[in-house]
């Protein structure tokens, strides 16, 4: 029997049962030529050979493809915060998880987006709301036609970097969700997280990714362990702050501890978490480079399992038994802790890197409870506080440029303290870090401020003790199975 592309593509005899229809034929073509087309040009001897049309193509397909596992994550903070609460509370939980992306969606897309790369001045942009104004992309650099220049260097479409960056920014209000757990309204956390993601994010986005005054100054953050995760955890403590902690949670001097119901779906969420990381540090690229997306995939890895082992130890010191919990919030302050880093430190570094934020978001728990900080989830330890040292953590072991081919002398951080750069970069970090936490904390607090002067931020003590499902939604997650 001999093969034809031209029966293969029209369809095989019945006789032979192939399971491809046509549209899965097509489907399949038009992924894999791309793939064809590029391993040609590498088998001539240069990949620069690939036609503009194909490497728009590759790049377009590569950062939809992060942005999907970036909006994954969703699931797993899902998973992870309703796992770390009580059983009465999952409702309320998920359901805040579910509608915080369609709520960051449409605030982004109004809003958020123009202010935080839109072009303006160094402290915010103002063109581009709605999404709308010239732009030719992907056409990029010199070629670039638009409103839209600090993304200029991506050379894929619009619409491709609106969405790349939805997922982030949608990552930013989800923070917010666990720590504020088991005793907001509904209601005032929708409105506080409309605000989050339509302005402030925005805004303090615009310093360090649309060109602002913190890019000039020479403040780095890759994929955001500042411009994100702190920006979440700045957030999240203004409102852990006015809420107060649960009912249960201390009594006298006393730290009562309040497990969560489902250990299972916790470290679910953290496994899918930890998996949604491989699209947001390599996809930050937006672009197909193999070198920087596998030296970026391998960093952010290595940091992950050494904050997991790091934490492991750590609790096993500290308590006398391994705790599960710290163990996945050790992943999770490890990929914090590299986010900013990723692509400026080599593989040894970032497994300092994640040693280190593995240590420090076991202590950072035990110190918030001490300060009467009640963070069901640990969601302050883990992005702001990891957040603070990932960003820190630049200045510190940046490699310098001119190492790798991605990382040009005049395109990323000056060489770190302990890579003879002495201070410089490191003063620089620092200065981001206090900058955009002051801002996002002062916002925040208002916000929330407005919201408990105007509609109450917590439920009732009676909603509390029944639990948030019945009170706030009217159900239950587990009726007739599970009842504490």
């Amino acid at each position: 029997m001999t093969f034809s592309f031209d029966s293969w593509f029209r369809g095989p005899s019945p006789r032979l049962g192939y399971p491809f229809r046509r549209q899965g034929r097509l489907l399949l073509l038009a992924c894999v030529l791309p793939l064809l087309w590029q391993g040609v040009a590498i088998a001539q001897g240069s990949v620069g050979e690939i036609p503009p049309a194909v490497q728009v193509t590759l790049d377009t397909l590569w950062v939809v493809f992060a942005a999907m596992l970036v909006f994954f994550m969703n699931a797993g903070f899902a998973m992870l915060e309703s796992g770390f609460c009580r059983a009465k509370n999952t409702v309320n939980i998920l359901a805040k998880n579910l509608i915080v992306f369609a709520l960051s969606s449409l605030a982004f897309w109004a809003i958020g987006f123009a202010l935080m790369f839109g072009d303006g001045n160094a402290v915010l942009g103002w063109n581009g709301f709605f999404l709308t104004g010239a732009d030719n992309s992907p056409l990029t650099d010199s070629a670039y036609s638009g409103i839209f220049s600090s993304l200029s260097w991506a050379g894929i479409p619009l619409y491709t970097k609106f969405f790349f960056q939805l997922a982030f920014a949608g990552t930013a209000a989800t923070i917010v969700s666990g720590a504020v757990a088991e005793r907001i309204k509904f209601a005032s956390f929708v409105i506080f997280s409309l605000f989050l993601v339509g302005f402030s994010y925005g805004i303090t986005g615009h310093w360090v990714w649309g060109g602002g005054w913190l890019a000039t100054l020479g403040f780095y953050d890759f994929a955001g362990s500042t411009v994100v995760h702190s920006v979440g955890g700045w957030a999240a403590l203004m409102g852990v702050i006015l809420l107060g902690p649960r009912l249960e949670k201390f009594a006298g001097d006393r730290i009562n501890a309040i497990p969560g119901h489902n250990m299972s779906t916790a470290t679910l969420g953290g496994l899918i978490l930890w998996l949604g990381w491989f699209g947001f540090n390599p996809g930050s690229t937006m672009a197909a480079d193999p070198d920087a997306i596998s030296h970026i995939i391998v960093t952010t890895n290595m940091a992950a399992a050494a904050g997991a082992i790091a934490a492991t130890i750590t609790s096993w010191i500290q308590f006398g038994k391994p705790d599960l919990s710290m163990i996945i919030n050790g992943v999770l302050a490890g990929l914090v802790g590299i986010t900013a880093a990723c692509a400026y430190v080599n593989v040894p570094s970032a497994i300092v890197i994640g040693a280190i934020a593995g240590v420090i978001v076991v202590f950072s728990v035990l110190t918030f409870e001490g300060l009467r900080f009640d963070d069901p989830v640990g969601a302050l330890s883990v992005h702001l506080v990891c957040g603070i040292w990932g960003t820190l953590a630049v200045g510190l072991f940046s490699v310098g440029g001119d190492i790798y081919p991605w990382y040009a002398a005049d395109a990323g951080p000056s060489a770190g303290l302990f890579f003879g750069g002495g201070v410089a970069q490191l003063l620089s970090q620092f200065i981001g870090v206090v900058v955009v936490g002051m801002f996002t904390a002062g916002f925040s607090f208002a916000i929330w401020l407005v919201l408990e002067l105007s509609m109450g931020l917590r439920v009732s003590k009676e909603e509390e003790l029944e639990g948030l499902d019945i009170g706030e939604h009217g159900m239950e997650a587990y009726h007739r199975f599970f009842r504490e």
